[in-house]
């Protein structure tokens, strides 16, 4: 079969990559936010994501035999834009040209999702945590079992690329995969994304196993009562401080020299009362406010809608991914 009907000649990497950034740029122009996958060294992810996602989708008999070929165009800088989003991959590889890749992925079901809740749960400390991978590798094998996890099986993908082969998995559909994987060692919250789930889940499913242990309910009262005080907030579950009772007067010394002490006394505190106010406004504005995850919002007694509505009106603000404070 001749060229013009199945493939176009070979082409150097290097010219390849000239070629590719001058397409690329032309894109970017026109609105297209590139995102190119670029991979250091031999090793594509580095990672606990990233490497799980690669070493699961090569386990798998439909993809093992194909995925080899797409391995070399992701560390050569092949996969010059990945998007990833919501059962969705968006890509642009270059080969002898440019061909567009789009992978759908079908959304996880949500019996799935709360059976990864339910074997997760009590095993997620913070959402930090769970980002950085920092997890035992009961919980990683949970999330990133084929089948059962968030990592895609072979019957839940459907890939389609611009180039001339009829595989249904080609080289540039594998690199793509591939870019995946480096795409989760900085940014592994896109595979809870990519699922159409939400990471905070885990971390809410451990909160609520930790409530239940025994004596958990009067730390999370002690701790109420103290957010209750740094913010001005009724937290709904922490009791009022308890008065001491009035103490009963006891007669003063002679009359004549009762008034000088009383008048001392006033004087010795009504004097830096003017000066306190100010100082200790200074101190509050000056202190950073602490940091909550979702979680631990949720535990102050805040559903999602509220944080939500709080962003809304300016009455708390995201400090980081995952991360919020109130704003004083």
């Amino acid at each position: 079969m001749g060229y013009y009907q199945q493939w176009a000649p070979y082409v150097p990497v290097a010219e390849r990559r000239r070629k590719a950034a001058a397409a690329m740029k032309q894109r970017a122009k026109k609105g297209l936010v590139v995102e190119p996958v670029v991979i250091e060294g031999r090793a594509i992810a580095r990672s606990a994501w990233g490497k799980r996602w690669c070493e699961m989708l090569e386990k798998q008999a439909d993809f093992e035999n194909r995925l080899p070929r797409g391995r070399t165009y992701a560390r050569n800088g092949s996969v010059v834009h990945l998007a990833i989003a919501k059962g969705e991959l968006t890509a642009v590889v270059s080969g002898s040209e440019l061909y567009d890749v789009r992978i759908t992925i079908a959304p996880l079901p949500e019996a799935r999702w709360k059976a990864v809740r339910r074997e997760c749960a009590g095993q997620v400390g913070s959402a930090l945590a769970l980002l950085q991978g920092k997890l035992s590798d009961k919980v990683m094998d949970v999330i990133a079992r084929p089948g059962s996890g968030l990592i895609p099986h072979a019957g839940e993908v459907k890939f389609r690329c611009s180039c001339p082969d009829s595989a249904s998995l080609c080289k540039h559909c594998a690199a793509v995969l591939y870019g995946v994987g480096a795409r989760l060692d900085t940014k592994p919250e896109l595979l809870f994304t990519l699922r159409g789930v939400s990471h905070l889940d885990l971390v809410d499913e451990a909160r609520v196993k930790i409530a239940v242990k025994p004596g958990a309910s009067s730390a999370l009262k002690a701790d109420d009562a103290t957010l209750s005080s740094i913010f001005g907030i009724d937290l709904g579950g922490s009791a009022p401080a308890a008065t001491e009772p009035a103490k009963k007067k006891v007669p003063a010394g002679p009359a004549k020299k009762a008034p000088a002490v009383v008048v001392m006394a006033k004087a010795v505190t009504a004097a830096p009362k003017k000066k306190k106010p100010a100082a200790a406004a200074a101190a509050v504005a000056a202190a950073p406010a602490p940091e909550h995850t979702m979680a631990e919002l949720r535990a102050m007694g805040h559903s999602a809608a509220r944080v939500k509505a709080m962003l809304k009106d300016g009455s708390i603000e995201r400090a980081s991914f995952g991360w919020y404070r109130f704003i004083r």
